[in-house]
């Protein structure tokens, strides 16, 4: 079976998808839609598809699946209306900025037929597919960690300043940390963060710790203006006398014991898509969607980096510890 797949969103990262996918002989590419049709016109160029003006385009043309790489705020619709004409769904992150918008997706996708994966690429990222198998091989007992992930600035692309199109900073970029917590450690019992407004209109800087049903605890740590100083996400996580790094999606260390040789895994030279794990999603996807295997990311996983964010939001608001799971919302659709 061929996949005939459509493209929603031809910014950077949906170019990045529509490249990994022109070299996957199960797809075929069918079109690319966006609000701004010179970028339409430019990827469709790229890739030899033809541009189309909308999703419901994408969906005369006969597609089977849609990728969504629309900005943020943006993910919702499209989602649900792809899932109920029947198309299977890549999402980019966040799966929506609001808790009411992740449950109706999560509804719809627990309802259909159809595979909706979300794009939390970071879990196929080298560097942590090499923490993730340290911890299940039984090699390091976590205790605590430390993770950060900053962003250099809110300026390029401009819309990433603007809460109204990210919904707000953490579900821009540090919401890949909330996701990555919950996939090293499992879920979350409590979480309490601080957060301050220093050079953005928006809350720009957060510390959040985190207590897991497992036991480990950890901080998070995210700023919106730190020029990129490299490693701009690093993860330390703590057991008895051995400790995993990761350094960006480039560099890993383990380190098994007092006085033992640490154990390196080095992905500078490897290529961008690759080694931040956006050709491993996109194969996974596709593998998905022949009835291959499950999705790799689900819509629960989805729902709950959102229902994170909203947690480390409500901490800060009313300067309280947050119990999790949050309350489901209360529909309104």
């Amino acid at each position: 079976m061929t996949v005939r797949v459509g493209i929603l969103g031809a910014g950077f990262i949906g170019r990045i998808h529509a490249l990994n996918l022109r070299k996957d002989a199960r797809v075929q590419l069918v079109g690319v839609a966006d609000v701004v049709p010179q970028a339409a016109d430019r990827l469709a160029a790229e890739v030899g598809v033809k541009p189309v003006p909308s999703l419901e385009a994408l969906f005369e043309a006969g597609i089977n699946a849609v990728y969504i790489t629309t900005p943020n705020t943006m993910h919702v619709d499209p989602v649900l209306r792809s899932l109920i004409a029947g198309v299977h769904v890549f999402s980019e992150k966040p799966m929506a900025t609001s808790l009411e918008g992740a449950w109706f997706i999560r509804e719809a996708a627990k309802r259909g037929n159809r595979v909706y994966q979300l794009g939390f690429n970071r879990r196929f990222a080298n560097v942590y597919a090499f923490a993730k198998q340290v911890i299940e091989d039984g090699r390091i007992a976590p205790f605590e960690a430390q993770m950060k992930h900053n962003r250099g600035e809110l300026k390029q692309p401009p819309w990433t300043g603007d809460p109204k199109v990210t919904g707000g900073y953490l579900y821009e970029t540090p919401i890949h940390m909330f996701d990555m917590a919950r996939f090293l450690f499992g879920d979350v019992k409590e979480l309490q963060g601080w957060a301050r407004r220093s050079v953005y209109q928006e809350l720009d800087g957060f510390i959040a710790l985190l207590r897991f049903h497992s036991g480990v605890i950890a901080s998070l740590t995210s700023v919106a203006h730190t020029s990129w100083l490299f490693p701009y996400e690093r993860v330390e996580i703590y057991g008895e006398h051995k400790t995993v790094v990761t350094e960006e999606l480039e560099r890993a260390w383990f380190s098994p014991g007092i006085r033992e040789q640490v154990e390196a895994l080095d992905c500078f030279q490897m290529p961008f898509e690759q080694k931040w794990g956006y050709v491993e999603e996109d194969r996974m996807f596709i593998d998905a969607v022949l009835g291959e295997r499950p999705p790799a990311v689900t819509a629960d996983d989805g729902y709950c980096a959102t229902e994170l964010v909203e947690a480390c939001y409500r901490a800060v608001r009313d300067e309280r510890l947050i119990t999790l799971p949050l309350p489901e919302p209360v529909p309104q659709r």
